[in-house]
Order: structure tokens, then sequence, then C-alpha cells
């Protein structure tokens, strides 16, 4: 059942919500009004959210997963264009039509956790394995296939609220996670995180949103120009995981501390990381490689710094990326196989996106790195902070 407060907060968005013809991102908020029933929670409502600001940016957000559908920012000519990969209906995200990631607020635990094994007031916890042995993303149905109750603060703000029971997906604790995404005038989109628990657990949110600032997912990033703020990497094995080391990016293709094309680097396969990342390899030629590590930033939880920029010579966009998160993990779309159809029409195909996702290194409650801290216990408050800043280079 939907508390009443929450049901008051999607009455309003419902009467306030624009229509199709409205919206710059072409998106009807009529295709997002549906219910989704999962095992946790039981049947609940999916809506639409638009967030719009002074200068005609506008993000629109699904509360089936808190996911970001759509951005609309402008270019170097000032057109607007979306520049987030996405669906344009509910259903599209739903599980059973295209099991996927797309813009979602990642929880409990985003990444991978080591075999799917925690230890938490001394216990030993198995969590669903669902990723070459190992617990990706919060397990099969973590938060991101969950719906969040809705609050549209005012224009620029929108509260999402995860209750999340003892258990859940084998986590842990009865836990209250709340996401804040605001929409700022300076065209970012601050995203705040909280969570408060009854038992000792293990929390690490973050949004999944797959970029491509040329607003056409038709073109690869590979051109795109990215700037990561680190001297050091945490290499991963032929499953993903984390070794339990940190990798100098000195004279490696893991090195952006100067800005470089994404794909300048990509394929040198003979350097291993490169090729652990591609995705499918019966997909996937042997000389091509990919992304998809965790970045040690050394910007070390100071958000006032840009810690990731990336930028479109097409359009013109930029993306600066800030946190106080010790970590950014960098993935370029390599599992994109063109089986998923998105906005548009547009097939989604291999490193059509890029994924900045600020968070706690992978599997730090089994590494235990210093400066990573992923356990939350009663009485404390999880906080994490995410800002993507977009602005134009002419």
């Amino acid at each position: 059942m939907m508390g009443a407060a929450a049901a008051t907060a999607l009455l309003c968005a419902c009467e306030s919500a624009p229509t199709a013809t409205e919206l710059k991102s072409g998106l009807n908020p009529d295709d997002f009004k549906t219910t989704y029933t999962d095992d946790v929670k039981g049947e609940k409502a999916v809506e639409l959210y638009t967030l719009t600001n002074g200068n005609g940016m506008e993000v629109s957000i699904t509360n089936f997963g808190g996911r970001i559908v759509s951005i609309m920012v402008p270019d170097k000519n000032g057109d607007f264009q979306d520049v987030v990969l996405g669906f344009d209906t509910a259903e599209k995200y739903f599980p059973t039509n295209n099991a996927s990631d797309f813009g979602a607020a990642i929880g409990r635990y985003a990444n991978r956790l080591n075999q799917g094994c925690i230890v938490c007031d001394g216990d030993t916890i198995q969590l669903p394995q669902n990723n070459y042995g190992h617990c990706l993303h919060g397990g099969p149905t973590g938060w991101q296939y969950q719906v969040y109750d809705a609050e549209l603060v005012d224009a620029q703000t929108l509260k999402l609220t995860m209750e999340s029971p003892d258990g859940d997906n084998q986590f842990p604790g009865n836990v209250t996670a709340v996401v804040t995404y605001r929409l700022t005038d300076d065209n970012a989109i601050e995203i705040d995180y909280e969570a408060t628990t009854d038992k000792e657990t293990v929390i690490n949110m973050t949004n999944h949103s797959y970029f491509n600032l040329s607003g056409n997912p038709e073109n690869t990033i590979l051109d795109e120009i990215l700037y990561v703020d680190a001297d050091t990497y945490t290499p991963v094995d032929s499953t993903f995981m984390t070794t339990g080391e940190k990798a100098s990016v000195e004279g490696t293709p893991m090195d952006f501390r100067t800005p470089k094309a994404i794909g300048q680097d990509i394929d040198k396969v003979e350097f291993d990381q490169l090729l652990y990342a591609r995705g499918d390899a019966a997909k996937v030629a042997a000389d091509k490689g990919g992304y998809d590590h965790n970045w040690c930033l050394n910007t070390a939880g100071d958000a006032e710094k840009a810690a990731v920029r990336l930028t479109d010579p097409r359009s013109g966009i930029t993306l600066e990326v800030y946190t106080n998160e010790p970590g950014i993990q960098v993935y370029t779309g390599n599992f994109q196989d063109g089986s998923a159809v998105g906005k548009k029409g547009i097939t989604y195909t291999r490193q059509c996106a890029v994924c900045l996702e600020t968070q706690k290194y992978p599997d730090s409650p089994n590494k235990q790195w210093a400066e990573s801290n992923a356990y939350l216990k009663p009485g404390e408050t999880y906080h994490s902070y995410c800002k993507f800043k977009f602005g134009v280079e002419k």
C-alpha cells in the first residue's frame, strides 16, 4: 500500500505533469503511468517527473529504479540535445523487457562484491551471485528494479525514497534511502544520497546514466575527450573483480590525466585490463578492448573540484563530474550489443555511451580500502554526493 503522503505527491505531480508536446525530449508522461509489482514491495505506481530551470534545461526521471530518462542540454549552436540513453515508456525499463541499468539510482551496493559474500556484525552473509559469481549492483532485483516513492518538491527538485526491508536481496538491515535530484540554475544535476539502517550493512549508491554528449547514440563515444584526475586505478581479473591492489596509470592506456579521446588507446589489448573489460568475447573481435574500471580520484572527497571532464567535439557539450566519493567507475558500454532499442527507435550498439559512476571502490567491504569504508551502522547516516555539470565548449 502507498502512504498518504506519497499518494498525494503522486497526485500533485500527475495534475501538473507536462504533456509530450511540452517536453523538449518528446517523451509522453502518459507512457510512464503504470504500476509495477515485485516480491519486495508488491504493486506500486510508476510515473515520469520532469525538472526544468530558467535556461530551458530539462531532466526527466522515472521513479522506477530512480532512473534519469532524458537530459536535454544546449549544444554549441544553442540546439537542445538529449545526452543520455534510455527508453520512451516505463515498461521498456522493466527487467522482463530490458534488463539494464540505464539511468538508475543503484543500490544497495553499486558495482561488485566478491563471490557475493560480506561480513556484517561478525556474520558471513551470502548475497545473490548474478555476475561472474559476484553480486553486482545489489543483486538481480536491486533498487534499479524497484519503485521509489516520489515527491516533486518543486520545479527543480525531486525526492525519491526507498524503504528496503531486512533481507532485501539478502542484505541485512531495514534501510531507508533517499535520493534527491536537484537541477540547478547553472545547468547542473546535483544528486544527494542518504541512508540509515537498524543493523550493520553495506551501502554504495551511484547513478548509472549512459552518456553520449553528441546527442545522437548512433555515434560512438570513442571520439569524446575524457579527463580523469587520478594517478591510480584498481585492476580487475577476468571476472571483473578487483584484485586488491592499486596500480599506477603512468605509461598505460588508463592514464587520462591529460585529456584524450576515449578511443585513443582502447584497443591496445596487449594491456590485459582492456581485454578483460571488453565485453562478451564471443561477439567482439579479438583486437577490440574496453574500459570498465574504477579510478582512485585525486580529489579525495573534495566535491568542489572537478574529478572528471568529458567533451564531445561534435556538439561542443561538456560534462564535469564532482563528488565526495573516493572513486569513479568509467564504463564504455562494451556490453551494448544492439539488442536494446531506445528512444527515437535508435538501436544501442557497442560503445555508444559512457557511464561515469561515482562510488566507493568495488568490493570495499572485503578489500577494506582505508579511504573507502562502505559499512553503515545503526545511528549513522550514509551520505554520497555527485554533481553532473553541463556546459558548452565552442
